[in-house]
């Protein structure tokens, strides 16, 4: 959990956004995490939305399929500490291409926007305090 946390803190952001963010037809968003459930930990996106949520005020969580379920914990996880606030939720369906198949297939897709809390700063300044703290008694 810890190197996922790091990796986060160490994530440098650039014009371009980040490789987690991206998007399909729309263009690339500064802001969006497109989310999976099979390549990286809850808690990475967790991480990185509040990474992303400190650079751009808010944040877009965006999912398919599966890894629909992933993204509602996020965002509970995140509006449940009192980091963020539900701005909009966008469900559709989106034809995607398979191999196996001649045809495409209807996939669900959310998309859920949020934005920071008026304790947002402040909680992550106790936090990081918290992890300093605790770091400096691990190295005495």
């Amino acid at each position: 959990m810890e190197e996922v946390t790091e990796a986060v803190n160490n994530l440098s952001i650039s014009g371009g956004g980040a490789a987690a963010a991206g998007g399909g037809a729309e263009g690339h968003k500064k802001n969006r995490i497109q989310v999976s459930n099979t390549k990286k930990p809850l808690f990475f996106y967790v991480n990185l939305a509040k990474r992303y949520m400190q650079l751009h005020n808010e944040v877009e969580l965006s999912a398919l399929g599966m890894a629909i379920a992933t993204v509602v914990t996020v965002a509970e996880i995140l509006k449940n500490n009192g980091l963020a606030v539900e701005k909009k939720i966008m469900t559709s369906t989106v034809d995607v291409k398979d191999e196996t198949r001649s045809r495409p297939m209807q996939k669900a897709k959310i998309e859920i926007l949020l934005g920071k809390t008026e304790k947002f700063d402040e909680l992550m300044a106790a936090a990081a305090e918290e992890r300093e703290a605790a770091e400096a008694e691990e190295q005495s």
